[in-house]
């Protein structure tokens, strides 16, 4: 097992540090690790390798589960340019962003208190769409004009993009129910 723990997800997965991923390269990457480090391919082994190739076998998973999804890459990027950008506490917004964001949540909530199914699905598809732009635009940011701050303040609205995704599709399960 020569899964080096302190490496960065990129590096253990023998990728280039970037926001722009080769999916099939990462997919490929870490099905050739996930079977190298499996416990199971160890469980006849003493309990301390046991412990280590679980310990190897939750890295390489954790750092395949970031690296699969463009919001927590992002993340992981910024953090390893030593930005710590207070996703969780910092959300300020411009206020545009958040008159934009008011309208949106409530052409959701008036969908959902009509029950329109189909009006919520439109809603989803645009602001799929909206997401998928804001995606393009940071990994411009990142992987070619390396402007960190804007691309953290494009991962925080992204984060409120997220959100409001969920709320719909909780919108449209509680319909179908």
């Amino acid at each position: 097992m020569g899964v080096d723990l302190q490496q960065d997800h990129f590096t253990l997965f023998g990728l280039p540090r970037r926001f722009g991923i080769d999916r099939a390269a990462l997919d490929a990457a870490y099905h050739e690790l996930h079977s190298e480090v499996h416990p199971d391919r160890h469980a006849h082994l003493p309990d301390a390798d046991k412990r280590r190739a679980m310990q190897w076998a939750t890295r390489v998973n954790e750092a395949y589960s970031t690296l699969s999804k463009p919001r927590p890459r992002a993340c992981y990027l910024l953090q390893l340019e030593g930005l710590d950008a207070g996703f969780e506490s910092n959300t300020a917004m411009t206020p545009d962003f958040l008159m934009e964001q008011m309208e949106w949540r409530e052409a959701v909530e008036e969908a959902r208190n009509a029950g329109d199914g189909d009006e919520l699905s439109q809603l989803h598809v645009r602001l799929r769409h909206q997401a998928r732009e804001q995606y393009g635009h940071l990994e411009r940011l990142i992987d070619v004009d390396r402007d960190y701050d804007a691309a953290a303040e494009l991962v925080r609205r992204l984060m409120f993009i997220e959100k409001l995704q969920h709320e719909i599709d909780d919108a449209l399960e509680a319909l179908e129910t």
